[in-house]
């Protein structure tokens, strides 16, 4: 398997990376974390927790168009060094994103954000150079 296939599932990986920071605080701030009704109870959180819960949910709505632009420069026949090196970009870009959003580092979150979109950009363009 080469770098870009091994990205993809690393920022898989990476989707779950908070989820122990909204555990914990769900426990903090309410004493329990609810396995009954999860969802309700992480829309309740604030503070750190919070913010890792929305990291989680960001990280899961990156991960398609991430995933879907290594397929379209996989088989677009886009360079092997191009492909990587975005890929590399996109899960360094979302570790740092992830980290910044918990720690609460702005305006790093989206510096570390806007990166990760545009690695995908290139992901999906680079077939056409």
């Amino acid at each position: 398997m080469d770098i870009s296939i091994w990205c993809v599932f690393i920022a898989f990986m990476l989707i779950y990376a908070p989820r122990m920071a909204a555990i914990r605080g769900a426990i903090e701030q309410e004493g329990r974390y609810d396995l009954a009704e999860p969802r309700p109870q992480q829309a309740r959180l604030t503070g750190r927790g919070g913010r890792a819960q929305a990291a989680h949910q960001n990280s899961v709505e990156a991960f398609a168009p991430f995933a879907a632009a290594i397929w379209v420069a996989y088989h677009g026949g886009s360079a092997d060094t191009v492909r990587d090196t975005l890929a590399v970009m996109f899960v360094a870009a979302r570790g740092l994103y992830i980290f910044s959003y918990v720690a609460n580092l702005n305006p790093w979150r989206t510096v570390f954000w806007t990166a990760g979109v545009f690695a995908v950009i290139g992901l999906f363009v680079s077939p056409l150079f």
